[in-house]
């Protein structure tokens, strides 16, 4: 529509602006406490309290999966069979599946969207895929060839007849195969060491999309950066590989008498009752890769993880294999082993990876909730981080503090997203900045500290609160690879430290913290769902907290505006004023230093400032006052910190 402007409606545009301007400039304590937010009323499905509803639901995908790897097209041949129950009030004509290798095709969205200099989560130029041989469906008793769309990475099934809301179940059969891209978006891939290749699979097989209470399907494409969302349930999977290769995978290894050697069984067995280090394949056990006379016989390896959401695994002849025991709380026994070339075996790098990944996955299991799998692998290769159930996938470069913090990060998502299944692709937050919080604290108590990241001080801020960035409530996709680390990652956590240690306290936050996994442990919590939660668990209404860091760009300014003796008498105390001169509100802390020595300090909480952006209160000093400090810890995230003394000019 075309709009003629006339000299009436300039006008009145300048006016508006300038009103907006002048509405937004300074602090409005009206917006920050807002009484409308997180205001929607609860429902059967999700409570006003922030746990699941008395009729909550969600629906189910068992997996039977077959994968074939050939070694020389470096490719999958896989059949998928998903047992699909729909637990939902509604019938469905139509189910949605997700074929993330067809990210790596020339005409994926993902691929149209990669920056021309490439990117970490982008495709570099592949044009695979994957290649739908056959689709099945059996329904009610009935088999039936069905019609199916692909729609990038997306597969829509066109029912046969109506699966039955309320419990009705469909039997889905795939076959598929796929070229695996050697730099697979930092999540899968290969790379090729001095003794051979080793890979690390992960989105190898077609996955449900998730239907929920919220939005019905769930069908984002998956364009690189956003990660997953899938529904829980067993996964049974088997794995053909040459025969001298060794596999690591989710789960628990079904059949060892018939890929391992008896010394390779009798060595894990030492492994599970031991809390040091015991090599399954040692350094100088590993020799190079024939590839004169190539490996023509196979071996399958059978694998079993249940109440999961996904499954994955890494191959080589070239892997170092070692194993110690993890010890729960229950006291349960895990496994945790890591899988490794031998030119990262020191002890600088992934020799140190099994007492790493059992430092972090037994502090966690005891602060927050117990770990749930048999067994976690940790498998050294070309992508740099990356996470699934029971196993993850680091660089085989990764040393000392890197190694330290990739390991205890991608384990930390045990617990976020893997128990707590939030939507990845939708609020990535979600996921890595709850575990990059939980990491500050498994860091914080591992080795005294020695690897301790700090979120405090003028360089957090600086680095966090860029007028530039995104809020943290972003589409994962839609947020610039610069900003990602800041807002996914380093803000939520930032603001989960805060309140755990400086606003609500340990206490309080650790049990509202832990009642929130429990509640959603397998299930699909919203951001809300968590907001509501810590709201009730705590007993503080956290609404200004949450709006103002998740949903907002707001900055902070406290400052201390001026210091007046009472009745201009150094013995009667002082009248400090203090300002909040940004939209943004936090705690107040003063210190007051006198001349004689003492030093006080006065705590005030947030709503302080509810009623307005300046307050005035007396200070029981007893002689001549030194300075005054707002912060004084430099804790909260304070953009100019120039306001933030009043000095006497005396000593």
């Amino acid at each position: 529509m075309k709009i003629k402007l006339t000299l009436a409606f300039v006008i009145s545009l300048i006016f508006t602006f300038a009103s907006i301007a002048q509405e937004t400039k300074g602090y409005d304590p009206h917006k920050t406490f807002d009484p409308n937010f997180l205001n929607e009323p609860g429902n059967p499905y999700r409570d006003g309290n922030g746990a699941p509803g008395p009729m909550y639901w969600q629906n189910r995908a068992d997996y039977k999966i077959k994968g074939s790897l050939n070694t020389k097209e470096k490719s999958i041949t896989g059949s998928v069979t998903i047992d699909y129950t729909n637990n939902s009030p509604d019938n469905m004509s139509f189910l949605w599946l997700y074929l993330e290798q067809n990210l790596f095709t020339l005409h994926s969205r993902g691929y149209y969207i990669t920056p021309i200099n490439g990117s970490r989560n982008g495709n570099p130029g592949y044009d695979y895929g994957f290649n739908i041989k056959s689709v099945k469906v059996a329904l009610d008793g009935d088999s039936y060839t069905p019609k199916y769309i692909v729609t990038d990475t997306r597969m829509q099934i066109i029912l046969p007849e109506i699966l039955k809301a309320k419990g009705g179940k469909v039997n889905i059969l795939i076959d598929y195969s796929y070229k695996i891209p050697e730099v697979g978006s930092d999540r899968t891939g290969y790379i090729q060491t001095k003794n051979g290749v080793i890979y690390q699979i992960g989105q190898w097989y077609p996955r449900m999309a998730v239907y929920d209470d919220v939005r019905g399907w769930n069908i984002l494409p998956y364009l690189g950066a956003g990660e997953f969302y899938l529904e829980y349930g067993n996964f049974d999977y088997y794995v053909t590989v040459p025969s001298d290769y060794i596999v690591g995978g989710s789960g628990t290894l079904q059949n060892p008498d018939d890929v391992l050697t008896k010394k390779e069984i009798e060595r894990l067995g030492k492994a599970e009752k031991s809390d040091s280090t015991v090599y399954i394949i040692k350094p100088d056990e590993v020799t190079a890769e024939d590839t004169v006379n190539p490996v023509t016989k196979t071996k399958t390896w059978h694998f079993k993880i249940d109440n999961a959401r996904d499954a994955s695994w890494g191959a080589s002849h070239a892997f170092v294999w070692d194993a110690a025991r993890m010890n729960l709380p229950s006291g349960k026994k895990s496994i945790i082993m890591s899988f490794y070339p031998v030119e990262s075996a020191a002890d600088t790098m992934w020799g140190s990876a099994t007492q790493f990944a059992k430092a972090s996955i037994e502090y966690n299991s005891k602060q927050w909730y117990e770990y749930p799998y048999p067994a976690a692998v940790d498998i050294a290769g070309r992508v740099s981080g990356m996470e699934y159930p029971g196993i993850v996938f680091c660089s085989l470069k990764s040393k000392k503090r890197r190694l330290w913090g990739v390991v205890d990060h991608e384990f930390g998502h045990t617990w976020f997203p893997m128990i707590v299944g939030s939507n990845e692709r939708r609020y990535a937050w979600m996921d890595e900045g709850f575990n990059t919080f939980i990491n500050h604290y498994s860091t914080l108590a591992f080795d005294n500290g020695k690897y301790l990241f700090t979120y405090h001080g003028a360089g957090s801020t600086k680095y966090l609160f860029n007028k530039n960035l995104n809020p943290i409530v972003s589409f994962p996709d839609a947020v610039p690879y610069s900003q990602v680390g800041r807002i996914a990652y380093f803000k939520p956590a930032k603001a989960l430290i805060l309140l755990r240690d400086d606003i609500v306290g340990p206490e309080r936050f650790d049990y509202a913290f832990r009642t929130y996994i429990k509640r959603w442990a397998y299930k699909h919590p919203t951001p809300k769902d968590f907001f509501r939660t810590m709201n009730n668990v705590t007993g503080e209404d956290l609404d200004w907290y949450w709006k103002e860091w998740f949903y907002k760009k707001w900055t902070l300014d406290q400052a201390v505006k001026s210091v007046k003796y009472v009745d201009n008498d150094t013995t009667k105390g002082i009248v400090i004023t203090i300002t909040n001169n940004n939209q943004m509100v936090m705690p107040v802390t003063i210190e007051v230093k006198e001349n004689n020595g003492k030093v006080g300090r006065v705590n005030m909480p947030a709503e302080l400032w509810e009623n307005g952006g300046e307050h005035s209160f007396i200070y029981h000093s007893t002689g001549m006052v030194n300075s005054v400090t707002i912060d004084p810890d430099e804790k909260f995230p304070d953009i100019d910190r120039t306001n933030n003394t009043w000095n006497s000019g005396t000593n």
